[in-house]
């Protein structure tokens, strides 16, 4: 019997390796401005990578670069031969947890450039950055004015930043002596303290600025044109700051007033309510005492009285200690005591 001839199975083919993509090379996030020969570079929450493009572009110090990560940098200025470094906090408010936060904006002050680092987006900063970048007559007038000018509109419209939301923080206290004095005291109880709690953070935030404020009026002078005077305009910086500060101690004034005004009407009314109990205390206290007379198993005069005359004997009880009462209470509104 001839064999029969067996079938080629096709070879399963091997797949072929897949091409391995190359590693993305992220870009150091940096946007950069520039006219009449001054560089605004600004690094929004700056990382590892831009601290990269940082050393290899500027001839910081390295302890600065280390303060721009740093999450818990204080308020200062460091000056140096070729440029000043700037850290200034800023009153941001955190609408994750409804709370005022701090924002921090460190700078790098040079002859001919500017490098802001916020650790967090900065309405003020935002918004002098983009107006630079759609306006070119208004970069014009900033730009030409030096590096020391653009330092000083940062600084000056940081602190602007913080009086709306001084007005709002106002805009809440008159809230607040309203809703005590129409009767709510128990529900503002708690918008009180978190008003209070709001009002130490912005404390918090603004009261180190004094000592940068100090400093930063003794180098005032480095990077401006000569034809331009700024002391007004960084005296108008230093009377902003005591204006915030001044604000804030009313506030606070203000606060810890509504503060023990509705403990004390939360007081009174909680010993209105414990005078009413005292004195149907004192009102119930005779007749429990006149009924338990009459309610004891023993022999009492007229105990033995027919059915017909026991009727009128209890209701005369019952007159007697009626009468007692209404007399309590009429005593009682006299004295003033109900």
């Amino acid at each position: 019997m001839p064999s029969l001839p067996r079938l080629k199975r096709p070879r399963e083919a091997v797949p072929s390796a897949a091409p391995v993509a190359a590693p993305e090379i992220k870009a150091p996030r940096v946007e950069e401005i520039s006219s009449n020969g001054l560089r605004w570079f600004n690094v929004e929450q700056p990382g590892s990578l831009e601290q990269a493009w940082l050393q290899e572009h500027f001839a910081f110090h390295a302890l600065d670069l280390e303060d721009v990560l740093s999450r818990n940098q204080r308020p200062k200025i460091d000056e140096y031969p070729d440029y000043l470094f700037l850290v200034v906090h800023i009153p941001v408010f955190n609408s994750k947890v409804g709370r005022l936060g701090t924002g921090e904006l460190d700078m790098f002050v040079g002859p001919d450039f500017v490098v802001t680092l916020p650790n967090q987006p900065l309405p003020p900063v935002e918004y002098l950055f983009g107006r630079c970048q759609s306006d070119a007559d208004f970069r014009e007038a900033i730009f030409a004015r030096g590096a020391g000018y653009l330092m000083y509109r940062l600084v000056d419209d940081s602190f602007d930043y913080c009086f709306p939301m001084l007005r709002k923080i106002s805009n809440k206290l008159d809230g607040l002596e309203d809703e005590i004095f129409e009767g709510r005291s128990d529900d503002v109880v708690r918008d009180i303290s978190n008003l209070k709690q709001e009002i130490i953070n912005f404390r918090k935030v603004i009261r180190p600025q004094r000592t940068v404020l100090g400093d930063l009026e003794k180098v005032k002078g480095r990077y401006l044109t000569e034809e331009i005077d700024l002391e007004i305009y960084f005296d108008d910086i230093a009377d902003a700051h005591e204006r915030i500060w001044d604000l804030l101690e009313n506030y606070k004034e203000v606060v810890v007033g509504l503060e023990e005004t509705n403990e004390s009407i939360l007081s009174h009314r909680s010993m209105e309510r414990l005078n009413v109990l005292t004195a149907i205390t004192v009102i119930v206290l005779p007749l429990t005492l006149i009924a338990s007379v009459f309610g004891m198993n023993v022999g009492l005069p007229g105990g033995g009285i027919p059915q017909s005359s026991g009727l009128a004997t209890f209701l005369t009880v019952i007159g007697v200690m009626v009468a007692l009462g209404v007399g309590m209470v009429a005593f009682f509104r006299i004295r003033r005591w109900l």
